[in-house]
């Protein structure tokens, strides 16, 4: 099971080489929602996404053979970057499954940071299945997104720098995809401020973690279309939903316009880019969707990775 210490323990791994990255405040966003916000901005981190954190602490305990064959990893742009990255770093090579129709910027910087891409339709076909006969057939060890422990523990480190320097917190709210961001940071903040209420937010289409917590176990749903590609998975990890079906409190929903709404608000307010999976957490928030908030609330800004004709046709909708 992951613990606390894993998440110390890969804190001090990534330490000098992931970013520690800014929390933001804003009068205007406290005395809209009525609480004080802490707002963690993963948009900063390195391949501008929290992905970095795990797949450096991933990469960084594999084995000198293990290095010399290289790394395969599945992702529908922000993992695969954070991967792409993180074997450049280590001095090894990486093969990333990407979806045939992942955002065109995310394709060409996880090629920019010297990756073999290879394409598959996430519509047909089941991408776990395919990267793993990739990593098979060709030797490779595979990371994968979100389903792994070092991953978890490295997503958990956003937790736990925000409460080092906010002090304790009485709600977090996280993006949730995969859940491994949100069981990372769940594995840290319980520990650090106890009756913490850990909520997840989801985009409408994509609800199988709100499913999931109801039922008691996984459920699987048709791979959503959503404009939060980062959050476009059809169910919630074996792993991470063990940890965030203890930790968790709820998972919220949250629509695209909602979601466009907090983007455009990010950049007027904040003068910050969110990509829409990166706004979704502060998209519930605005949207009034949790009832009966304490009054230090933090909210993860998971991620920037979108193209600027993609952010002007999204928040000129918005605006």
């Amino acid at each position: 099971m992951l613990t606390f210490e894993d998440v110390q323990n890969a804190a001090q791994r990534i330490e000098g080489t992931a970013h520690r990255t800014p929390v933001l405040t804003s009068r205007t966003l406290n005395e809209r929602v009525g609480r004080e916000v802490f707002l963690k901005a993963e948009n900063f981190q390195r391949i501008g996404a929290f992905k970095f954190r795990g797949a450096f602490n991933a990469v960084s305990r594999l084995t000198a053979e293990q290095l010399g064959r290289g790394v395969a990893a599945y992702s529908s742009g922000n993992h695969a970057q954070a991967v792409a990255c993180a074997a450049a770093l280590a001095g090894t090579s990486a093969v990333i499954l990407m979806p045939a129709d992942a955002p065109s910027t995310k394709i060409a910087a996880t090629r920019g940071y010297g990756a073999e891409v290879v394409s598959y339709d996430r519509y047909a076909e089941d991408r776990a299945a395919l990267a793993a006969r990739l990593a098979d057939d060709r030797g490779l060890t595979l990371i994968p997104p979100y389903d792994h422990y070092d991953v978890m523990a490295g997503q958990g480190t956003v937790a736990l720098e925000l409460i080092e320097e906010t002090g304790p917190l009485g709600a977090l709210l996280v993006p949730v995809g995969g859940g491994g961001l949100m069981a990372g940071c769940a594995t840290a903040a319980t520990v650090l401020c106890p009756g913490i209420r850990m909520i997840g937010v989801e985009p409408l289409a994509g609800d199988d973690h709100a499913r999931s917590l109801a039922a008691g176990h996984r459920v699987e749903i048709d791979v959503p279309r959503t404009i939060a590609d980062g959050q476009a998975i059809s169910q919630p990890g074996q792993l991470t939903f063990e940890v965030n079906r203890r930790l968790v409190e709820r998972f919220e929903l949250v629509t695209d316009d909602e979601i466009v709404a907090a983007m455009v608000f990010a950049f007027e307010r904040l003068k910050i880019v969110l990509e829409p999976s990166g706004a979704s957490a502060l998209a519930a928030l605005l949207a009034g969707r949790i009832e009966e908030l304490p009054n230090r609330v933090g909210v993860v800004l998971s991620g920037g990775n979108v193209g600027l004709d993609r952010f002007a046709e999204l928040v000129g909708k918005g605006s």
